[in-house]
């Protein structure tokens, strides 16, 4: 195959270059499909129990995604002006279509709730008309303050901000939604300082800046990688080559992926980042090399052949171990993260196969002039010596010298690493993908400071007892079967037993009394209702007040914890009406005694200009309630925290009999796609490790190679991650998955290096001066290859996205660590094994120096 390809690439270059652009083309014509996706419960695959069981809540408790407007004046929101201006912004969002304007919450849309007389409420709209005297807003301020659901919620508890719930049918309208919002904020001109911020705006927010960032990021890389191979390389059309390969490579890639239906999320949208540097790596190392061996008068395409037939195999087994690496990510069970690990991976093979048909091809269709130019200025560089040469024998004299100080010093790294590693904090926030100074940022801290909290998590407790068992089942059979004979259906409503189904069966025993003239049928239905409504009546769980008193206090202990800035129930609910129903005072503000008195005053809320709030807090059966958690962050070491603090708290106060409690919410969500994605990092880290041990030994056809090799690839990781602990950096998600990149990089490096040192010392049969050639050009080519690939990354620093931002200086760090660990480690501990590594023996070839004038690096 090797020489097929060699000969294919050299022989018939014009065919090479038709295919490269027929592919280049196809490619790049799906490219218009792409669809970008930021949604971080997408994270995890849909049947994943989490997600299924947190969109289950949201559609039993008819739940939306919410953008929240939030204004802020500093001596007081309660004034006629901040008022009018909430008023209008308020009735200009009710008419955008994406909204749910039902469940839109603002003062304006909220109801107070007061006593008209004894055992008689009055629900009014808190702000129907915007108030027009300072005594009017002060009065409005006097009934959020009693109303607890709307207090810190709806108006912060320092009396200094107000809040606008934007709830959306379709949270992927929420970028367009919000640059509407800000549209009619510019335009009403207030004198307060608006905001906008809600998971839903900086997620979509995030997708149309990483799609900004995605055109500018690919061609910057793109230019920097050029400039640094002509500096390194003095000449133009040779290094159009590389970037050719680069360009094809990335097009290619990212046009199958969109072509195949594949949305690009955040990981996704780092895969033309990531394959444009690495994607010069082997052209780097033919050029390099070619341009060592090329003389002027040579023959360019028996240079090339003997170039790409000593660098093949090589190059070969960097792409694949490298392609291995990310396609360990495919191990994780997070979807976006599978999806970039195989494209990545498939791109760095599809860049080995394009490098070794593009670059030789490129090159014998060159002008002899022009390589006759380009030699005489490399080789007038290297007769000047450029700093490379001066510095690299001298790293490499000192490396063998110091050979056992060397090895010492890895491993007083390898156990700061350790102890950096133990110090990791998983963590990872959507805002936080935004620059401190970003709008969003700024926002949520604004918003997060005034209010109980932005960011919402559910506590969903459950009735799991069954209604009937099997004993009152046989038992109501035979009497249905009489009541409603050969009605199918209402036997399956029986034996569903839930409460929605108890409820549609007692309709139809109503509707069927009413319609029948047969006595024997009547005393049926007669005999069957008053069990059917006393078995609904006790499914009703959720009106006893001893749960809602178990509700209360477990909300109590969270207001007091210090983890939640509000929670909000049912009890809130019940208690607020129950103190409006009797005197109207604080002393009221109980729990009714019995279940008839909380429906008492559920019936009573269902008169409110907004009855559907109920269906937010309990289910229409009643036997699922939730309580909403406010949380001030959205980073998951604080919803952990949370998590833990109910587990406390339900181990000291069990749940109630036959309740189950479960967590939905984004905030919870993310907890559990990070867990997710540690462990299935580990998993892949780990099996990665042991098939990039299995093939280094294969190739190397020695264990301890194998061992050897993997030296730089396990010191890099473990600095780079050990590092990230003692810097307090979390550990996200883009950091994750950098494993995968150190790994088949740092691994690169060892491969050239070990092989051109096995080939060298072939011909030289000692192993001080086969180390000594190393330090010649193929220790260039490796430091080349370092520098192109940490600065192509570069240009990620100026990204306003702070996972790119994450990417670039990670990248930077890998690479120097990777190469360093490299030309310092590798030659140390071949001189320490050497009488295992690179026995003395005679040599093969009598010019050893003339033979190793080319490169394998």
């Amino acid at each position: 195959m090797k020489a097929g390809l060699i000969r294919f690439a050299t022989e018939r270059p014009r065919t090479v270059y038709a295919l490269i652009w027929a592919l280049v083309l196809a490619t790049a014509a799906l490219i218009p499909q792409i669809q970008i996706d930021t949604d971080p419960e997408n994270m995890l695959p849909e049947d994943a129990p989490a997600r299924v069981f947190h969109n289950q809540v949201k559609a039993d408790f008819a739940l939306y995604d919410s953008i929240v407007v939030g204004a802020v004046a500093e001596d007081g929101i309660f004034n006629p002006q901040s008022l009018a201006t909430m008023h209008q912004l308020t009735d200009a969002i009710l008419k955008l279509d994406p909204v749910v304007k039902a469940d839109l919450m603002a003062l304006s849309t909220s109801d107070n709730i007061t006593q008209e007389s004894p055992g008689t409420i009055r629900f009014e709209y808190l702000m129907k008309q915007a108030p027009q005297t300072q005594a009017a807003s002060d009065a409005i301020a006097d009934a959020v303050a009693r109303l607890p659901l709307l207090n810190n919620t709806l108006v912060s508890g320092d009396g200094k901000a107000a809040a606008i719930y934007v709830p959306l049918y379709n949270k992927d309208d929420s970028y367009q939604v919000a640059e509407q919002i800000r549209s009619l904020i510019a335009d009403l001109n207030p004198s307060d300082t608006y905001y906008l911020t809600g998971l839903p705006v900086a997620e979509n927010q995030f997708g149309h800046e990483m799609f900004v960032q995605m055109a500018i990021s690919a061609p910057l890389a793109g230019a920097m990688i050029f400039a640094l191979m002509w500096f390194f390389f003095r000449s133009i059309p040779l290094v159009v080559a590389p970037m050719l390969v680069a360009m094809a490579t990335v097009i290619a890639t990212m046009g199958t992926l969109i072509g195949m239906g594949y949305t690009v999320h955040i990981m996704s949208s780092m895969i033309a980042i990531f394959l444009m540097p690495i994607a010069v790596v082997d052209s780097v190392h033919i050029m390099s090399d070619f341009t060592d061996r090329y003389r002027a008068g040579d023959d360019a395409k028996a240079v090339i052949r003997e170039v790409m037939g000593d660098l093949f195999n090589p190059m070969l087994f960097t792409s694949v171990t490298s392609a291995v690496g990310f396609y360990s990510l495919m191990l994780t069970p997070i979807p976006p993260v599978q999806i970039f690990g195989a494209f990545v991976g498939s791109g760095i093979l599809l860049a080995f196969i394009v490098s070794v048909l593009l670059v030789p091809a490129y090159v014998v269709r060159m002008k002899p002039a022009t390589l006759v130019a380009m030699q005489a200025r490399l080789h007038g560089q290297n007769e000047q010596g450029g700093l490379l040469a001066r510095l690299l024998p001298r790293l490499g004299r000192f490396s063998v010298r110091q050979s056992k100080p060397i090895v010492a010093l890895a491993l007083v790294v390898l156990v700061f690493s350790a102890f950096g590693i133990s110090k990791i904090q998983i963590n990872d926030n959507p805002v936080r993908w935004f620059k401190s100074d970003h709008e969003i940022r700024i926002a949520d801290n604004a918003l997060n400071h005034h209010f109980a909290g932005t960011y919402d998590a559910y506590l969903v407790l459950t009735d799991t007892r069954p209604l009937l068992s099997a004993a009152q089942l046989a038992e109501l059979q035979p009497l249905l079967a009489q009541a409603l004979p050969n009605d199918g259906e209402a036997a399956t409503l029986l034996e569903q037993a839930n409460g929605e189904a108890l409820a549609s069966l007692i309709s139809r025993l109503d509707d069927a009394a009413f319609a029948s003239d047969s006595d024997a049928q009547l005393d049926a239905i007669d005999a069957l209702l008053p069990k059917l409504e006393t078995l609904s009546e006790q499914s009703r769980r959720f009106l006893d007040p001893a749960l809602l008193a178990w509700m209360a206090n477990l909300q109590d202990d969270l207001n007091q914890s210090g983890l939640v800035g509000k929670s909000n129930a049912l009890p809130d609910i019940v208690k607020t009406v129950n103190r409006e129903l009797h005197s109207g005072k604080d002393s009221d503000f109980v729990l009714p005694d019995s279940a008839a008195g909380v429906a008492q005053t559920l019936l009573q809320f269902q008169s409110s200009h907004r009855p559907q709030d109920l269906w937010h807090f309990v289910s229409r059966d009643y036997r699922q309630g939730l309580i909403w958690l406010q949380l001030t962050s959205g980073d998951n070491q604080h919803m952990n925290a949370v998590i833990d603090h109910v587990d406390q708290y339900l181990t000291a106060h069990p749940l109630p009999q036959g309740l189950e409690a479960d967590w939905a919410g984004k905030a919870y969500i993310n907890v559990i796609w990070q867990d997710a994605m540690v462990n299935g990092m580990l998993e892949s880290l780990l099996s990665a490790f042991v098939v990039i041990f299995v093939m280094m030994s294969l190739l190397f056809r020695s264990p301890l190679y194998g061992l050897i090799a993997m030296l730089p690839l396990s010191l890099t990781i473990a600095f780079i991650y050990g590092l990230v602990g003692w810097l307090g950096k979390d550990y996200d998600m883009p950091i994750a998955v950098l494993s995968a990149l150190a790994l088949g990089l740092s691994v690169d490096f060892a491969i050239h290096f070990l092989e051109r040192t096995r080939s060298i010392h072939r011909q030289t049969g000692q192993w001080r001066q086969t180390l000594s050639l190393m330090f010649e050009e193929p220790a260039r080519a490796i430091s080349r290859n370092a520098i192109v690939i940490a600065l192509g990354f570069t240009p990620l620093l100026l990204a306003p996205l702070v996972p790119y931002i994450t990417v670039g200086v990670l990248m930077a760090s890998i690479m120097a660590v990777s190469a360093s660990v490299t030309l310092l480690l590798l030659p140390a501990a071949l001189a320490l094994l050497a009488r295992w590594t690179l026995p003395q023996d005679a040599p093969h070839h009598n010019d050893a120096q003339t033979e190793t004038g080319g490169s394998h690096a």
